[in-house]
C-alpha cells in the first residue's frame, strides 16, 4: 500500500470482518473520503445477522433469523441506517415474550396460557416472601417481574439473581398505584417497561451490578421493537451494496503484526498464505476469534482484554412447518417461555405464500443453556428440541408437519465463537473500563464491534463502535501515538 498520507488526506484502510460493525466502518470511512477494503473469513457477509431462507434465495419463501432478529425502539443508530438504505418500508412490529395472551409459560402441572398464569405466578412468588402482606397489585408486579427474569436469563443466572426482588423494592412498589400499568386482555399482567419508564426512582434502585441486565430485559420486552419484513440480512446486504471498495470473502486473517508505520496481516486464501502490509486496520471480529490469531506488537494490557473478555453462547433452532399450526391454537405471534432446554419459542408471522409453509423459531437460548445444546450434534440438538416442544405443541408430531430444520450454535461457530459479550453482573464503572480497554487502539490498529460498545449484544452497539472507529481513523495523527478524542467529543 502507498505511504501514509498526511492528516486530512485520503487514507487506505483495511477492515477485518464483514459483519455489521465492519460494514458500517467501511461505509463511514468511504463517506469521509478514504479508500477501504474488507477481508472476511467466511464466504458470506453479515456476521451474527444470519437470515436462513428455507425456500430459494429470492425472498419468496419462509425464513428464520438465526442471529439478530429485533431492534428496540430506542436504538436510533440502527434506525438511522435503515432509513439511509431506504428500508423504512420494511419495518414491522416485532412481538415479544408474553405479548400474546394465548402464548404459554411453564406451570406446576404443565404449560399454562399467559392469560391464565397470574394466579399461579402470584402464588409461587408470594410463597417465597417473608411473612409480610402486600397489596394484590404489588404481588402481581413482583410475580411478572420474576417470570420475565426467568424467561430472559439463563437458568444459572436466574438462580443467582431472582432473590434480588426483595422487601425494599416491594415496600416502595406497595405505595404506588399500579392500576394504570395493568395490561393483557383481562388486566392480569403488569406492563413492566411502561412502569419503569414512568418511575425512574424505582429504576435507580436496581442493584448496580444488575443495571445492564435490567436494561436488556426492558429492551427485549418493551414496546416499539421492530424487525425487517423480508429479513434482517437486508441491512448488511444493503450496506455492502453501497460500499465501493472490495469485500474479499474466504480471506482468513491468521496473524496481526502491529508495527510503527504499518500493520501487517497474515492472510490465507485457500491454500495460499501471504503478508499484506496495511496503512491502517480496523479489526471488528469478536475477541474470541482475535485471540486465536498470532498477535505481535500488542501491549500487555491489550492482550489481557482480548483474552479475558467473556462471551456467552447463543443457540437457535428453527423449524420449517407445513402450516402455522399455532394460529389454530389461538396464538397470533409473540413468544412462549417454554422452559427446559428449549427456553424461548417465537411465532413469526406468515407474510409470504402460505403454500410455502411457515417458520417456527422453536428454541432460543443463551449462556449456559445454549452451551448445553451446543455440546450436542445438530441432529441430537434438533431431536431434543422437537421432543420437548412437542409436549406443548403436539401438532409437531403430525406426519409431514416438519418440512425442514435449521440451527446455529454461535458458541461453536468458527467465525464467532460466542453469540455476544454480555456484561450482566458488572457495575457501570467496570463495564466502562472494559469497553474503553477493548476499544483502545494499538498504533494504527483500531477496534470495533459490539464488544467495544455501550450496548453489547445488540446491532446498535456494533454500529455505535463502528462510527467511533471510523472517526478515530479520520482523526489519527501519523506522528501521534494516540487518538485525541472519541467521535462523540469532537466538533461537528
Amino acid at each position: 500500500m502507498t505511504p501514509l498520507q498526511e492528516r486530512g488526506g485520503r487514507k487506505r484502510v483495511t477492515v477485518i470482518g464483514a459483519g455489521i460493525a465492519g460494514l458500517v466502518t467501511a461505509y463511514e470511512l468511504e463517506r469521509l473520503g478514504h479508500q477501504v477494503e474488507i477481508v472476511e473469513a467466511s464466504h458470506d457477509i453479515g456476521g451474527r445477522i444470519a437470515t436462513h431462507r428455507f425456500v430459494g434465495r429470492d425472498g419468496s419463501g419462509p425464513f428464520a433469523e438465526l442471529g439478530a432478529m429485533r431492534i428496540p425502539a430506542g436504538h436510533r443508530l440502527t434506525r438511522h441506517y435503515i432509513a439511509q438504505l431506504g428500508l423504512q418500508h420494511q419495518v414491522r412490529p416485532f412481538l415479544t415474550l408474553f405479548s400474546d395472551d394465548a402464548a404459554y409459560l411453564p406451570g406446576p402441572a404443565g404449560h399454562i396460557r399467559v392469560r391464565d398464569a397470574h394466579a399461579t405466578l402470584v402464588k409461587e412468588f408470594a410463597a417465597g416472601l417473608p411473612n409480610r402482606s402486600y397489596r394484590e397489585n404489588t404481588l402481581l408486579f413482583g410475580a411478572w417481574l420474576d417470570a420475565t427474569i426467568k424467561a430472559v436469563a439463563p437458568r444459572q443466572f436466574y438462580d443467582d439473581v431472582h432473590n434480588e426482588i426483595g422487601a425494599e423494592l416491594l415496600d416502595l412498589i406497595d405505595r404506588i398505584d399500579l392500576t394504570p400499568f395493568r395490561c393483557g386482555s383481562t388486566g392480569n399482567r403488569i406492563d413492566l417497561p411502561a412502569f419503569y419508564a414512568a418511575n425512574p426512582l424505582i429504576r435507580s434502585l436496581c442493584p448496580p451490578h444488575l443495571e445492564r441486565f435490567l436494561d436488556d430485559v426492558l429492551d427485549e420486552t418493551g414496546p416499539g421493537i421492530v424487525r425487517l419484513r423480508d429479513g434482517m440480512d437486508l441491512l448488511p446486504r444493503g450496506l455492502a451494496a453501497r460500499i465501493r471498495g472490495p469485500i474479499s470473502t474466504g480471506s482468513i486473517v491468521e496473524g496481526i503484526d502491529v508495527r510503527g508505520d504499518a500493520v501487517v496481516l497474515q492472510v490465507r486464501q485457500g491454500d495460499k498464505t501471504f503478508a499484506s502490509t496495511c496503512d491502517y486496520v480496523v479489526c471488528t471480529v469478536p475477541f474470541t476469534v482475535l485471540r486465536t490469531m498470532r498477535l505481535t506488537g500488542f501491549d500487555q494490557d491489550k492482550l489481557d482484554i482480548v483474552h479475558q473478555t467473556k462471551y456467552w453462547a447463543g443457540t437457535k433452532i428453527a423449524l420449517h412447518c407445513r402450516e402455522a399450526f399455532w394460529e389454530a391454537d389461538g396464538i397470533s405471534g409473540g413468544a412462549s417461555f417454554t422452559g427446559g432446554h428449549v427456553r424461548q419459542t417465537y411465532y413469526p408471522p406468515v407474510e409470504g405464500d402460505p403454500a410455502l409453509g411457515a417458520v417456527l423459531l422453536a428454541s432460543y437460548s443463551i449462556g449456559p443453556d445454549a452451551d448445553d445444546l451446543g455440546l450436542r450434534s445438530d441432529e441430537d440438538r434438533t431431536a431434543l428440541v422437537i421432543d420437548e416442544l412437542g409436549r406443548m405443541h403436539p401438532e409437531l408430531r403430525r406426519p409431514g408437519m416438519i418440512l425442514g430444520t435449521a440451527g446455529r450454535a454461535w458458541g461453536d461457530h468458527r467465525w464467532s465463537r460466542g453469540a455476544a459479550t454480555v456484561r450482566w453482573g458488572q457495575e457501570a464503572a467496570v463495564r466502562e473500563a472494559e469497553r474503553r480497554e477493548a476499544t483502545r487502539p494499538q498504533q494504527r490498529l483500531f477496534f470495533a464491534g459490539e464488544h467495544c460498545s455501550s450496548k453489547p449484544a445488540w446491532i446498535e452497539g456494533a454500529i455505535e463502535s463502528a462510527i467511533d472507529a471510523a472517526h478515530e481513523v479520520e482523526w489519527y495523527e501519523p506522528w501521534s501515538s494516540h487518538v485525541f478524542a472519541t467521535a462523540w467529543e469532537r466538533p461537528a
